[in-house]
């Protein structure tokens, strides 16, 4: 499969958004209230556009050995797909509310799934709705089809390689895409103990974006990653972030 391009624009998107082969995902979601992001699909989304739960679509039931959003088993990922109508020849668009930050987990499970003809929105239902673009209400039901999962354990680091790595994450190079005040400890609105995981960098996700929350151009971001591993970018690397979604661009 081809990859088309990690970012689609909302123009570009409005010219095909009636193509068969393209399925258009709403990812949005809220960890405050975990029912808001279909209420707001329900009310207005895209023009043909499905809808992703995070929780109940991208993610496995929590338990006592899991983070928040553990990854599904292949299988029941491949039978989620194939509810929302999408095949290994879809072309699969991804967004959210959030410049990116909800649909990168679906952009990403794709891609570990096999599969990587799948981009995001640039700018998400943001600015689709600023530059006047339609939406439509009421929920999508599209047709099933089948998606062959073939996962790619390459893209996952496991807490076993981490804790191997005793205590200098430097070792593994990984970054952490939360907010400074989480990585330094100062706040944690969330997890029960604050602070970071030793010797982890920093790069929160807020900063890949530009004000109006679309992504910089590649060579901006190049050059701020490039800073943020201290000018290496060749070797091996990983993010991560508090639950398995923000860390996956």
């Amino acid at each position: 499969m081809s990859d088309r391009g990690l970012l689609i624009s909302c123009e570009e998107l409005r010219a095909i958004a009636d193509d068969t082969c393209v399925r258009i995902v709403d990812c949005r979601f809220s960890l405050d209230d975990p029912e808001a992001g279909h209420a707001q699909y329900l009310a207005g989304h895209l023009p043909n556009a499905v809808f992703a739960d995070l929780d109940k679509d991208l993610a496995a039931p929590v338990t006592a050995g899991t983070g928040r959003h553990p990854l599904p088993a292949p299988e029941e990922f491949a039978r989620t797909l194939g509810r929302l109508g999408i095949s290994n020849s879809t072309r699969v668009i991804a967004y959210d509310q959030a410049g990116g930050a909800l649909a990168s987990r679906l952009w990403w499970m794709m891609r570990w799934a096999g599969h990587e003809d799948a981009s995001i929105l640039d700018g998400g239902i943001s600015r689709w709705q600023s530059l006047g673009l339609p939406l439509e209400s009421g929920q999508e039901k599209p047709g099933p089809s089948t998606f062959d999962v073939t996962p790619d354990e390459q893209r996952v680091l496991q807490t076993s390689e981490i804790v191997a790595a005793a205590t200098d994450a430097r070792k593994l190079r990984l970054v952490d895409a939360r907010e400074a005040t989480r990585f330094l400890g100062e706040a944690e609105p969330i997890d029960p103990v604050a602070g970071r995981i030793p010797g982890a960098l920093n790069a929160p996700f807020v900063t890949n974006l530009r004000e109006d929350g679309t992504w910089k151009a590649a060579s901006e971001l190049r050059e701020q990653w490039k800073d943020v591993l201290g000018g290496d970018l060749s070797s091996p690397w990983s993010v991560m972030c508090g639950s398995g979604v923000r860390g996956l661009i």
